[in-house]
């Protein structure tokens, strides 16, 4: 069992920041992947960022130039930088884990999420 625990969500203003957490924990082997995804208020969840576990770096065209993803291997945790917040970036922010488990088995874990709001 891998479990994938966000933080660091919460409320702040135009051209405010944040920066969440994506911690996972319990039987690793290993990392590959680390994507963080959103779903505004009545829209499908979409992609929001990813980085590989060579550091590799890809972000939404909506993103791109205020968010920043980066990990820390070591505590298998993933963050996301989120500057220049805009009311379009309000929605809950959700972590998706993809590596193996001890096992050899493969696992894609998600998070339940944590919601930013942007107010104008």
């Amino acid at each position: 069992q891998v479990q994938v625990v966000e933080s660091g969500g919460g409320l702040v203003q135009t051209g405010g920041s944040l920066r969440l957490s994506c911690a996972a924990s319990g039987s690793i082997f290993s990392i590959n992947t680390m994507d963080w995804f959103r779903q505004r208020p009545g829209d499908p969840r979409e992609f929001v960022a990813r980085i590989t576990g060579g550091g590799s770096t890809n972000y939404a065209d909506s993103v791109k130039g205020r968010f920043t993803i980066s990990r820390d291997n070591a505590k298998n945790t993933g963050y996301l930088q989120m500057n220049s917040l805009i009311p379009e970036d309000t929605g809950v922010y959700y972590c998706a884990v993809d590596g193996r488990k001890m096992t050899g088995r493969p696992f894609t874990s998600w998070g339940q999420g944590t919601q930013v709001t942007v107010s104008s």
